[in-house]
């Protein structure tokens, strides 16, 4: 399982922990305990005062149990953690949220599914759920280095301004005689061409981004079409380990593509989106 996954299953644990303990039940549960504890009362002529602490305690003990095993609960915690640490109200390229939007909603209606099954048909889907976790990070990554490439200043200068700084250089060198000079000229010409390169693949990457996202999102909902035509009797393991497999090949597809954004910016002295 990876790093991720096990913040996420460990942050949603915590919030249903909390959500149980402060809810109105447990408020109601707690109160009666100690209420019935102050007035002294006793329905049997062996019961003593502090049983209903221990009654109390025993009580929250039994529902917050029943709670944080609700499987409902624990979707809704984890899709809840996911819109938080990954919010689409972050991404300033309209396409890239309503993509990023989508994804969780295709992730959130897969937890959904597994809820409505039992034993190890529950337990795969949820595999898978927890899967696309992974890639609901990468997206998210990968939208914002597409906002960073959009809103970075200099990459904007530099794009304008590079190709008409190496035509001039070129003009200069076709009618420069000073070998000295001619030498300057020649290496700010290798220098700009590097720096146009770096560029172009920069652009090129951003691109195949935005493609890849879309295809991201089309292969989200393949798998969620899959785990509604799929049941109990259909599922064995070599299926949904290919399945996983699948999604793992998309996760490190996306994160190649990150990396050569980050590659090249590093090398160029751009700084683009989050690193993480």
């Amino acid at each position: 399982m990876s790093k991720v996954r096990e913040q996420m299953r460990e942050r949603a644990w915590n919030a249903i922990l909390s959500a149980a303990f402060f809810s109105v039940e447990s408020a109601v549960i707690l109160a009666l305990a100690i209420v019935l504890f102050g007035l002294g009362y006793a329905p049997f002529d062996w019961w003593k005062d502090a049983y209903w602490l221990v009654f109390g305690a025993l009580a929250e003990a039994l529902y917050l149990g029943v709670t944080v095993t609700d499987p409902k609960a624990a979707q809704r915690a984890v899709d809840r953690m996911l819109s938080e640490r990954y919010s689409p109200g972050t991404i300033k390229n309209p396409i890239a949220r309503e993509r990023l939007k989508r994804a969780l909603e295709y992730h959130r209606l897969i937890g959904e599914t597994a809820t409505k099954h039992s034993g190890v048909m529950r337990q795969s889907i949820e595999a898978t759920a927890s899967e696309i976790s992974d890639w609901i990070q990468q997206i998210y990554l990968l939208a914002k280095r597409m906002d960073g490439f959009e809103e970075n200043e200099i990459i904007n200068r530099d794009r304008r301004m590079v190709p008409q700084d190496l035509k001039n250089l070129r003009r200069r060198l076709e009618v420069e005689k000073d070998p000295g000079v001619r030498t300057e000229l020649q290496e700010a010409i290798q220098t700009k061409e590097t720096q146009l390169t770096n560029l172009r693949s920069l652009e090129n990457n951003v691109k195949r981004a935005d493609i890849q996202l879309d295809h991201t999102l089309s292969a989200l909902g393949t798998v969620y079409a899959q785990m509604q035509l799929i049941d109990s009797k259909d599922l064995d393991s070599a299926r949904a380990q290919r399945l996983q497999e699948d999604i793992r090949d998309e996760v490190m597809s996306l994160q190649d593509t990150i990396s050569a954004i980050d590659e090249v910016q590093s090398y160029q002295g751009y700084a683009l989106g989050e690193k993480r």
